[in-house]
């Protein structure tokens, strides 16, 4: 496998020799990662050992395990845990030998990008994954897994990352979090307060998420004020370890609030189990206003991500459960939602808000134009199935003429796949370098303005939105 220099730059030779010089000036910037999904248990133990190449890099990732079920490959053959605990692949080779018999399904796609980069990078694998080179590959990486330079905390000094955020529950205890700061050791890893599981009341094991944040909390949940009590809470305890955002998922962006009986009766109806049609997206709506309030309070960013259709084959979620490569981007809306939260916070300087979404129909339309008027709204990088080479084109020349750089979040991994950040990022910094470059051969910016904007971009937007 080769990683050609030029990846990402455009052929027209003027425009890849200034894409060249402005990659130069961020290639090595430090790694700002204030979204993602990786455990934090990997920190907290400094003798962590991720296990085999495939516990690594194929059972935790979606990215790769949908695309093979795509083409017919059951996810009991990929080593896909069952929710009832039945029989799947357990020879962890086996499973390799698949996923190398099947490389070529990646050719064209991120997935296949960050794979490449991963494996040439950070294991120095120099022969493509084939059904010949499977075992020779599966060797190679697990000795590598077994140095000591592998393990999580020596590569998180390798990658040269400055902070990295994790995703928790409300009512984690963040123990892992706790043991990290105790230890002494200095790389910079927090939590993010992310209460999804207690706001949603058609979240999976609400009565029992609910009974969760009770405990974690020390308040006892018996109504409406008692629950926001908790959540705020929780909110001060994870600001003591060093978070400095929460994060929201929906499927809508509505904002409207309820009158505070409303919201009382709909949270009571949910603890007896009598929830009515309409009480959830109802009670998300005043929740997400409510919790853009305490942000304005507590100086916690705010994360919004909307648009995804969770769990959509229902046969994959009742076997395997939730975040198994079945969630479907669907059409959203922001302009109308957000009134409500706008009118009340959207100019006060004490509120970040950060907006994604998975309808890139939005970004002109709507993002841009909003991020472009009010204080409070930055707007975060493409998410999901658009933070892709192409995926960040359009992205930037969707906004930027609207928004300008300073109203956009910067760039975050959102990954659960540790050893894939650096080559996320490393895509982002490649497109933005090219991407700038055209405007400087169009004579729209100058060398000078184009550094600066490469730089902000690729590491000071995210340390500004995030408060990093």
């Amino acid at each position: 496998m080769f990683l050609h220099p030029d990846r990402c730059f455009s052929p027209e030779p003027a425009r890849r020799g200034v894409a060249r010089m402005l990659y130069a000036a961020v290639k090595d910037l430090p790694l700002v990662c204030p979204h993602g999904h990786v455990d934090p248990a990997l920190f907290s133990d400094p003798d962590y050992r991720f296990g085999s190449p495939t516990e690594l890099l194929l059972i935790p990732d979606h990215y790769v395990f949908r695309m093979l079920y795509s083409q017919g490959v059951s996810l009991e053959a990929q080593g896909i845990p069952r929710r009832d605990g039945g029989p799947t692949e357990s020879d962890h080779r086996k499973i390799w030998q698949v996923f190398c018999e099947h490389f070529s399904l990646f050719a064209g796609t991120p997935s296949g990008q960050w794979l490449t980069q991963e494996l040439v990078e950070v294991f120095e694998i120099a022969e493509k994954p084939s059904a010949a080179s499977a075992m020779r590959l599966y060797d190679q990486i697990a000795a590598k897994l077994e140095m000591p330079d592998f393990r999580p905390r020596a590569l998180f000094e390798q990658f040269k990352i400055e902070a990295l955020c994790t995703t928790d529950a409300a009512s984690d205890l963040l123990d892992h979090h706790k043991s990290i700061r105790d230890s002494g050791w200095t790389g910079r890893i927090l939590p993010t307060f992310r209460p999804d599981a207690v706001v949603n009341l058609e979240a999976l094991g609400w009565r029992e998420n609910t009974t969760a944040l009770e405990s974690a909390s020390g308040v006892s949940i018996t109504g409406y004020a008692s629950f926001l009590e908790a959540l705020r809470n929780r909110r001060a305890f994870f600001a003591s370890l060093g978070a400095t955002a929460t994060d929201h998922a929906a499927v809508t962006a509505d904002t409207t609030p309820l009158r505070e009986s409303e919201a009382r009766a709909i949270f009571e109806r949910a603890l007896q189990g009598k929830s009515e049609p309409g009480d959830a997206p109802r009670f998300m709506a005043h929740m997400l206003f409510t919790l853009a309030g305490m942000s304005a309070e507590d100086g916690l960013t705010m994360q919004l991500h909307i648009g995804s259709y969770r769990n959509h084959s229902p046969s994959v979620f009742e076997k395997f459960g939730a975040d198994k490569g079945a969630d479907i981007p669907v059409a959203g809306e922001f302009t109308r939602n957000l009134v409500p939260l706008l009118s009340a916070f959207g100019s006060d300087p004490r509120l970040s808000l950060v907006l994604f979404t998975l309808d890139e129909t939005l970004y002109s339309r709507e993002m841009a134009p909003l991020t472009g008027h009010y204080p409070a709204l930055r707007l975060g990088p493409p998410w999901w199935f658009f933070d892709s080479r192409l995926g960040m084109r359009r992205f930037l020349d969707s906004v930027v003429e609207t928004a300008g750089i300073w109203n956009l979040a910067g760039f975050n991994d959102d990954t659960r796949a540790f050893c894939s950040i650096p080559a996320r990022h490393d895509v982002w910094r490649r497109v933005v370098s090219d991407w700038l470059a055209g405007l400087i051969v169009e004579h729209l910016i100058d060398e000078e303005e184009a550094v600066s904007m490469a730089g902000a971009l690729c590491y000071n937007l995210a340390k500004m939105a995030y408060r990093l």
